[in-house]
Order: C-alpha cells, then structure tokens, then sequence
C-alpha cells in the first residue's frame, strides 16, 4: 500500500495532479474538502458535528475530521493507497494521521509538494478565476493572502515530514506531464 499526502499553494496543479495518479497508481484520493462536504450534505453525525462548529465560526476540531477520513479509508480497505489532499495542515493532524494508519496496520510513506514560485500561482489562479467562477480566485489581494497563509501554516509540515525523512519537493513548473512524471519518480522510489 503507497500512501502520500500531496501538498502545494493554491494553483499549484494538486487536484490535476491527484487525477494522473489516482488512475496510474490505483490510488484513492481523499480530498478533505470534500469529505466534508459529504458528510454535511448527507447529514451523517459526523457532518453534523462539523456542521454544529461551522456554523459558530469555529474550526471543526480535529478527531471530528480524522474520524472522518477513517471512514473513507474503512469504505475503500481493499485499496492500492490513498492519496491525502488538504490534510494535514498542523504538526497535531499529521501526528493524528500518521496514528490513523498505524491503526489501519500502514503508514504515510511521504509528503510531495508541488513547488512553484508566486507569481506563477498568482497567474495560474487569477486564470482559474475567468472560468471557474471562484471568487477566490478573481481577486489578487485575496490569492496572495491565501499563499502566504499556506507558507505560514505548513512551513512546520515540511520540517515535520523532512524529520522523518519523509518529504518530497517536486518542481511544479511545466507541462502536465513533465510534473506528473517527477512526481511519479518520487512515488516509484518509495
């Protein structure tokens, strides 16, 4: 079982990315963001939890969210790997994570993150924006916020994952495939 947490700025290409090589390697990917969504629209306890914190402008604490992606690794235990995407975010969710697989008996082999400089994310995103209808991403000041938030949030995730030698940085500039395959040398040298 290969299980990877794919990181990166906003506009670095992670859910293209997740795409290529959910299908490569027969991975499941788990994108936070859309287990919760999930679980608030079908009203599943736990979304309902989640839903009951939001709703006061709190953060969703984290054993809501880890119970969360338990389910999703339970509903696919015959799995190649998975694929985490938005998650973790602090050195306490990817102490809790790494505790998760312990239990289902497999570990995070690594951390990939798409490396790209600001300015093209800036570019990348305020293109995304004439199309995808994302307010996020139609507005400078708000992308430039949200990759400095980025950079300040998961600057102690890379040090985390570099301790355990388990992180990867990989040029995220280029064609599709030219970033899908150096992703894939780090994924085949796992």
């Amino acid at each position: 079982m290969t299980n990877i947490i794919l990181f990166g700025p906003p506009g670095s290409g992670k859910g293209t990315q997740a795409t290529f090589l959910k299908e490569k390697y027969n991975l499941v990917h788990i994108s936070t963001g859309d287990v919760f969504r999930y679980n608030i629209k079908n009203e599943t306890d736990l979304g309902n939890l989640a839903k009951s914190f939001m709703a006061k402008g709190k953060l969703v604490p984290d054993e809501i969210t880890i119970d969360m992606l338990s389910n999703e690794v339970d509903k696919n235990c015959d799995a190649n790997g998975f694929i985490f995407d938005g998650f973790p975010r602090t050195q306490a969710q990817a102490e809790a994570l790494g505790h998760l697989m312990d239990d289902k008996d497999t570990q995070i082999d690594a951390m990939v993150a798409l490396e790209v400089d600001d300015e093209i994310l800036v570019e990348r995103l305020l293109e995304r924006g004439k199309t995808s209808g994302r307010t996020d991403d139609a507005d400078e000041k708000i992308i430039r916020n949200r990759i400095k938030v980025y950079y300040n949030e998961t600057a102690i995730l890379k040090e985390y994952y570099q301790k355990l030698n388990k992180f990867h940085g990989v040029d995220g500039v280029g064609s599709i495939e030219d970033i899908t395959e150096r992703l894939s040398k780090v994924i085949d040298s796992l």
